[in-house]
C-alpha cells in the first residue's frame, strides 16, 4: 500500500515539476521554426515542456500513425497511404498551415552561374546534366546534394522541379539541410536545395525559371509575397484530434500575431503575406 501511495506522489511531484509535455517531430524545414516558437511560447507559459526533433517530414508523420508525438512537422501535405494508415490506427487527425516557404536552389559562391530554368535543374538533379559548362558555367564537374527519402522537401522538389522524374543515383542524399548548406558550401561544383530560412553567406541562391527563361527570380520572402517566386510551398502541423486540448495554445500561439511575427523574423514567409 505504501509503495502505491509513494508512486502516485512521485507521480504527482513530477508533473508539478514539469508540467504539461508536448512532442514535436518531422521536417528539418519547420525545425528552426518550431524550436524558436517553442522557446519564445514557455518564457510565458511556464508550465508546458515543448520538445521539438527534426528527422524529415516521413518521420514525422510515421510517429503520429504511432501515437509517438503530439505534432508531426511536415512541409508536404500528407499522402494518401499516411492517411490510410491513420486511418487503419485509429487515428484521427487534424492539419494545420503555419508558414509558407521559398524553396531556394543553391550553388557555391564561387560558381558564376546565377540562373536555372526548370528544366535545367531537372536535368541536372536526373543526371543528363553533368557539367556546368552545359549551363554557361566553367568547365567543372556538377556535384547534387539532394535530402535524403524521408523528407518532404525531397518529395516536393522531385515532384515540383523534376517532374516526378528519378534522381540520378549520382545525387548525394544528405540528412538534414545543414549538412546541404555545409556540403555546397565546401563544394565548387556543387547544388543542392534548402527552405528560405537557411540561407547564409556560405552559399549562393540562384534565380529560377518556370517559363522557360523568359523570367528568373531568386527566393526572397518579398517574391514569395508577390507570387513572383515559383518554388513555394505550405508548411504544416498534423496532431491527432484527442491531443487537441494540449496543442491547441500552442498553434494558436503559432499562427497568431505573436507567432506570425516570430515566422517573418527568422526568414519564413507568413499566413497573411501570403
Amino acid at each position: 500500500m505504501f509503495k502505491k501511495i509513494l508512486a502516485v506522489a512521485l507521480i504527482l511531484i513530477s508533473n508539478l515539476s514539469f508540467g504539461q509535455k508536448i512532442v514535436i517531430k518531422g521536417s528539418d524545414t519547420v525545425l528552426p521554426l518550431s524550436q524558436k516558437e517553442a522557446e519564445q511560447f514557455m518564457k510565458t507559459n511556464k508550465s508546458v515542456n515543448i520538445s521539438v526533433v527534426g528527422g524529415g517530414s516521413g518521420v514525422g508523420i510515421a510517429a503520429l500513425i504511432d501515437g509517438n508525438t503530439n505534432i508531426a512537422m511536415s512541409s508536404r501535405p500528407i499522402k494518401m497511404d499516411e492517411k490510410i494508415k491513420l486511418q487503419d490506427a485509429g487515428r484521427s487527425y487534424k492539419e494545420v498551415k503555419i508558414a509558407f516557404d521559398a524553396l531556394s536552389i543553391i550553388v557555391h559562391p564561387g560558381n558564376k552561374v546565377s540562373q536555372l530554368t526548370r528544366e535545367q535543374i531537372e536535368g541536372i538533379f536526373t543526371g543528363k546534366i553533368k557539367n556546368w559548362k552545359e549551363v554557361g558555367g566553367d568547365d567543372l564537374k556538377i556535384v547534387a546534394y539532394a535530402r535524403e527519402t524521408s523528407s518532404g522537401t525531397y518529395e516536393f522538389f522531385k515532384e515540383h522541379l523534376l517532374n516526378r522524374k528519378n534522381y540520378a543515383a549520382t545525387c548525394l542524399n544528405m540528412p538534414a539541410s545543414g549538412a546541404v548548406i555545409q556540403s555546397v558550401s565546401q563544394t565548387k561544383g556543387a547544388i543542392g536545395y534548402v527552405g528560405l530560412a537557411y540561407l547564409d553567406k556560405s552559399v549562393k541562391a540562384i534565380g529560377v525559371s518556370t517559363d522557360k527563361g523568359k523570367t528568373f527570380v531568386k527566393p526572397s520572402v518579398a517574391t514569395a509575397k508577390n507570387k513572383t517566386y515559383p518554388v513555394v510551398r505550405p508548411l504544416f502541423f498534423y496532431y491527432p484530434t484527442k491531443s487537441e486540448a494540449l496543442v491547441k495554445p500552442f498553434i494558436d500561439y503559432i499562427i497568431g500575431k505573436t507567432g506570425q511575427g516570430i515566422v517573418s523574423q527568422i526568414g519564413y514567409i507568413s499566413l497573411d503575406g501570403m
